[in-house]
């Protein structure tokens, strides 16, 4: 027996292990001592490791990865979607949602807020009319009431949360914004697009309706809910300074079990207020921590395509509101993204920037390769989020940007969002959603994100099912590929929600496979995902999760 010294604090043997390490796919045994691995193979390898206080696992031959790394979230959002707020599918009709509403109105107290979501976009035609805000208004009583859609960039509310808001039908649009209004009357509708769902978001803040005890306990909840699914990283895509605070004040305590890189704001979001850009930039350090990252910027460079705010090369559908040849606007130009991207290679601050329709991301690589013309390479990897339409001539210059493609939110798959997408569009451009294949292909660095609470649930399971099938694991839309030429394989998909995303935050160093040197962050599963069938991955559960070698999750 080795010397306790020099023996390992765990070891995991009789296992499955899907290492992620080109050098080795598979082993039967780790060792950790340290929170680190130290040992990677077979029950031989570790076995000198083994001593007296050593934790021995067996895994009875079940099958254990790395950790997933969730590239795109919003994790103090999420919390809150799941412990305070009304939830409900997107495919909830008008009048099912006023149900929702009107059950919620009973158990809220007199006048508060009620919050909720999540309205299908495909469904802004029938919202964006004064009849449906009078059901809306009769299911809530004298309670302001603020619905998010299937995006989380547009809302829904009700008079009065209007009035709460300050709006009336006089109110100008917002720069970047829409109000919404009754197509045929003029009239108010509740509808809020992209900067105009700040106005209502406002009010709501100033309303005092979340407390900093209940964002600490969202974001607490947040880490508990990605820990059940296999995550221990992730990247925050819009980190404000309570996010950052609450971050920091967790990790001095002990309490973070996961990896968490931040992406600051370089403008204010029209939904989130507080600090941003230079001041925000100013202050990273003070929230730095041992696994608290703050190294990322995060600019939103257009909006969402089923309200028509994503920037097309190509125009969307013929509207009343937006005329013929309508594609889009971005929110910066080129010269001013190229400041801004120059400015945060100076700070040493990797860029995430927003781009969900096919301008957007030429912009973004234009203005990258701008950077690139000056400063020449760099080791900070920016990256493309949402590359989900993309023209096919700049699928290469990702690679050759080295630029990395955010694929989030979780959607390879037919849904009620994509029909969203449909009604904006048309199918034929709708349809050629998500290339994920072309860009694999092309070389580029592919990450996978949630963008939780968009994606209601942040499950990773069901998006590395879709994005092998291009099918819709729920059940919805029976027998519909989305797109299937751009399916991929399992040992390309798992790399995606792993090592590469690691890569992509800076941590592949440090976490994202399973070798010697690394965080023991390991998940172990119920199933061999490599022996059942495709369209099976989905319904996998993760039975442990361990975060530099302790159990931070546990299936009962």
């Amino acid at each position: 027996m080795v010397h306790d010294s020099q023996s390992a604090d765990l070891v995991l043997r009789n296992g499955r292990i899907y290492t992620v390490d080109s050098k080795r796919n598979w082993a039967s045994a780790v060792a950790v001592k340290g929170g680190r691995i130290v040992a990677v193979g077979t029950e031989k390898t570790v076995a000198p490791l083994i001593g007296k206080a050593t934790r021995v696992v067996d895994l009875q031959g079940r099958m254990a990865m790395p950790g997933i790394v969730d590239v795109h979230n919003h994790i103090m959002m999420g919390g809150h979607a799941d412990l305070y707020e009304t939830r409900f599918a997107s495919t909830l009709s008008i009048t099912a949602i006023a149900d929702r509403i009107r059950a919620a109105a009973g158990k809220a107290p007199p006048g508060g807020w009620i919050v909720g979501g999540q309205w299908g976009t495909d469904q802004l035609a029938r919202i964006n009319t004064s009849a449906s805000l009078a059901i809306l208004d009769a299911a809530s009583g004298d309670h302001p009431v603020l619905l998010r859609d299937d995006t989380y960039h547009n809302r829904w509310v009700n008079s009065a949360a209007l009035r709460c808001a300050g709006i009336t039908a006089d109110t100008p649009n917002p720069e970047k914004g829409e109000i919404g209004r009754d197509p045929e009357t003029g009239a108010l509708t509740g509808v809020m697009i992209e900067a105009a769902s700040g106005l209502v978001e406002r009010a709501l803040a100033d309303s005092g309706h979340y407390t900093p005890e209940m964002d600490r306990a969202a974001i607490g909840r947040s880490i508990r809910v990605l820990n059940s699914f296999g995550v221990t990283a992730f990247l925050d895509a819009a980190s404000m300074q309570p996010l950052l605070a609450a971050l920091k004040g967790l990790d001095d305590r002990g309490e973070l079990s996961a990896w968490a890189v931040a992406a600051m704001p370089a403008i204010e979001p029209s939904f989130m207020f507080g600090l941003a850009g230079d001041a925000l930039f100013a202050l990273r350090e003070n929230y730095r921590g041992a696994h608290v990252m703050p190294d990322y910027a995060k600019i939103f460079l257009d909006g969402v395509p089923g309200a028509k705010t994503a920037a097309f090369h190509d125009s969307y559908v013929p509207d009343p509101i937006h005329g013929c040849c309508f594609r889009g606007t971005t929110m910066l130009t080129v010269p001013d993204l190229v400041r801004w991207v120059g400015k945060c290679e100076r700070l040493n601050i990797a860029v995430k920037i927003h781009c969900a329709g096919d301008a957007a991301v030429s912009q973004a690589l234009d203005a990258i390769d701008v950077v690139r013309s000056f400063n020449g390479p760099t080791t900070l990897v920016h990256h493309i989020a949402h590359a989900s339409y993309i023209a096919p001539r700049d699928i290469p210059r990702f690679a050759e940007l080295g630029v990395a493609a955010d694929l989030s939110p979780i959607i390879w798959y037919p849904t009620v969002f994509l029909e969203g997408h449909k009604a904006a569009m048309g199918e034929e451009r709708a349809t050629r959603f998500w290339p994920n294949k072309s860009l694999h292909e092309a070389g580029a660095l592919i990450a996978g994100g949630s963008d939780w609470p968009v994606v209601a649930n942040p499950d990773p399971w069901t998006g590395i099912e879709g994005m092998i099938t291009r099918q819709n694991p729920s059940g919805e839309f029976p027998g519909i590929s989305l797109w299937p030429e751009q399916a991929l394989d399992l040992p390309t998909v798992l790399e995606t929600y792993t090592i590469s995303a690691a890569r992509a935050l800076g941590l592949g160093r440090l976490t994202g496979s399973i070798e010697v040197g690394k965080s023991a962050d390991i998940i172990v599963l119920d199933r061999n995902v490599f022996e059942i069938p495709a369209d099976e991955i989905a319904d996998s559960r993760v039975l442990t999760t361990m975060f530099e070698g302790r159990t931070v999750y546990e299936r009962d």
